[in-house]
């Protein structure tokens, strides 16, 4: 078992070796380890409610759209609706379909005055397969075997 200061520092040390602007980023498996050891940690889900319905849930995320389907428009109200869905003293972790929105998100958490965000690399469904012409077969959430649910 990793210990949440062993998760932490080797998220801190991949923002800092890319320069990104909050607290670091994290692979999926150390994602969820840290949701199973570190107390207050939450799983900021950033998908669209569109893409929940049609590719899965993950169990206990709070869903804040960064992003509204049709047309991709940004929810405006995205911090407004994060910091009521969260203790402003919790680890954020933050998670999209392949890792830019939610990218995005940590930023804009973090300009925003919360302290602790976190990027999943890969996302729920990972990198496009060019091959097969589909996501969750090459990395992510899904690939990895971590909880998952489909309605």
């Amino acid at each position: 078992m990793t210990t949440i200061t062993s998760l932490l520092s080797a998220a801190q040390a991949r923002a800092a070796a890319q320069s990104l602007p909050y607290s670091g980023a994290l692979l999926p498996q150390e994602a969820f380890e840290l949701l199973q050891e570190a107390p207050g940690a939450r799983l900021i889900d950033v998908r669209s409610r569109a893409e929940l319905e049609l590719t899965g849930m993950l169990p206990g995320a709070i869903h804040v759209e960064w992003q509204s389907w049709p047309g991709w428009v940004r929810n405006p109200h995205f911090i407004v609706q994060l910091r009521q869905a969260v203790d402003p003293e919790a680890l954020l972790l933050f998670i999209c379909r392949s890792g830019p929105r939610s990218h995005h998100a940590a930023i804009a958490a973090t300009e925003a005055g919360l302290m602790s965000c976190f990027n999943v690399l890969e996302g729920f469904e990972g990198d496009l397969d060019k091959a097969s012409g589909h996501r969750s077969e090459l990395n992510g959430w899904k690939k990895r075997g971590l909880p998952w649910t489909q309605s």
